[in-house]
């Protein structure tokens, strides 16, 4: 076999080996332009021939074509263990403090170092966090924001027992005394008495 052929065969391989990897949608153009070159030395073509089909064929799809490849490819692309990392809760293992650039905390059992968003808070050891951020290898905290079980709860004032239907409270009565007598208490009813009118003789 021709050792150009067996050249551009190593780069196909290569290529395809590189992108199966990485999926960086890089090499796979590189790999389609020795594919190209292959059949170029398959008819005999002059190798100064294959190289340019070579590196016209790779660099044109690379230009003009990865740009619409990786906008469709990154739509159905799953996260990577780190991306997920935002969003999750973490517990503080080590105490964070970003002046003296310590922190620790645990995620789903995986040891991370970690910093304060603020860099004026200090978070404690035991605390629970949320991951909002990832710098290089470090993850960004922040505390959640929870009610303490032991905060006051405010107890209302009872309210006053309303009086239940059909229920009246009576009017204290009043006594009425006569000179020289017991008191007495008027009677009590629907209809008041008219006073009598002495009659005169005629």
């Amino acid at each position: 076999m021709d050792m150009v052929l067996i050249f551009w065969m190593v780069i196909l391989i290569l290529c395809i080996v590189i992108e199966v990897l990485t999926l960086g949608l890089t090499t796979i153009w590189f790999a389609a332009g020795a594919l190209v070159a292959i059949f170029a030395a398959l008819l005999y073509a002059p190798i100064f021939v294959q190289v340019i089909l070579f590196l016209l064929v790779s660099l044109t799809l690379l230009f003009f074509t990865r740009p619409i490849a990786v906008k469709y490819f990154n739509r159905d692309r799953v996260k990577t263990n780190v991306e997920s990392m935002v969003g999750r809760q973490a517990i503080v293992t080590g105490e964070i403090d970003n002046v003296q650039a310590t922190g620790q905390v645990t995620v789903s059992g995986q040891e991370w170092s970690a910093r304060s968003w603020d860099d004026k808070v200090r978070i404690p050891a035991g605390a629970v966090v949320v991951v909002v951020a990832i710098s290089g290898v470090k993850l960004i905290v922040r505390t959640e924001q929870r009610m303490e079980a032991g905060a006051p709860v405010k107890e209302e004032a009872p309210q006053p027992m309303a009086a239940s239907p059909g229920e009246e409270q009576e009017a204290p009565k009043e006594e009425t005394r006569i000179p020289g007598g017991e008191p007495q208490v008027p009677e009590a009813g629907p209809e008041e008495k008219e006073p009598e009118v002495a009659k005169t003789e005629e």
